[in-house]
């Protein structure tokens, strides 16, 4: 782009969430709508009718993730020292189970309270099952 170019301006997305630096990285969180499992291996770790989907949209479009609230943990999970920060959601707090990582959840921003401690996961082993 060059320096008389004007920035291209953001789509308005119902309910988006904008990293304030950076407006073109944005998400949106919406309920689930039904009961959503998720699994490590043959662990039950989440189980909830509460948890959130997140779709953002960054350098690129991330895979949509369900977020978990803690009441929802199954399993026992052991916090990790490691974490992360993002400018969008806050500082990430990291989350194993028998010694591998599995997961995370946020301290949120306060324009990301939402997501505020709730819990999401990762992994080849991992499995989703959403509905009864």
């Amino acid at each position: 782009m060059s320096t008389t170019e004007a920035a291209p301006e953001t789509a308005p997305v119902e309910g988006a969430i904008r990293n304030p630096a950076n407006a073109a990285h944005f998400m949106v969180i919406q309920p689930a709508g039904r009961r959503a499992r998720i699994y490590i291996g043959d662990i039950l770790v989440a189980d909830s009718r509460d948890a959130v989907r997140v779709i953002e949209i960054g350098r690129k479009v991330y895979e949509p993730r369900l977020y978990f609230p803690p009441a929802a943990l199954t399993a026992r999970l052991e916090k990790l020292e490691k974490t992360t920060h993002c400018p969008l959601k806050g500082d990430a707090e990291y989350y194993a189970l028998d010694g591998c990582e599995v997961g995370w959840a946020y301290r949120a921003l306060d324009f990301a309270a939402a997501l505020d401690g709730l819990h999401s996961f990762w992994g080849d082993d991992m499995r989703i099952v959403e509905g009864d």
